[in-house]
């Protein structure tokens, strides 16, 4: 049973020894080489090129979690279009039964966010 895993296991062993060497390098030849050492300024966190006015607390409206929902939906609902098209042959009417449900569902959702107005930016 073992002999069947033994591959795996020294591909993950494999590549966390690569993955880890590489970091430890980068950084060791990044050090050693770096034209500018880093310095308060570099490290410093900063927004736009200046440093930040307000504390990063601060309460975001709710519409923009509606807005950012609905973009991960809509992008979601096309993500499930290609596979459903190129299976198309395979699903027959029950495919197409299926994404038709689908698509409804969603059309009714974006129907009733689209009255309940969180696409309106004002």
């Amino acid at each position: 049973m073992l002999n069947n895993y033994l591959p795996i296991l020294i591909f993950l062993a494999l590549a966390t020894g690569i993955a880890l060497a590489l970091l430890t390098l980068g950084s060791t030849i990044g050090r050693l080489f770096a034209r500018n050492p880093a310095d308060r300024d570099k490290l410093s966190a900063y927004e736009c090129g200046f440093e930040a006015f307000e504390d990063s607390r601060i309460k975001f409206d709710v519409r923009y979690y509606l807005v950012a929902i609905l973009f991960i939906v809509f992008d979601l609902e096309t993500v499930f279009f290609f596979p459903w098209a190129v299976a198309l042959g395979k699903n027959g009417i029950a495919g197409l039964i299926a994404m038709v449900v689908f698509l409804g569902i969603l059309t009714v959702g974006f129907i009733y966010e689209w009255k309940k107005g969180a696409l309106e930016w004002d």
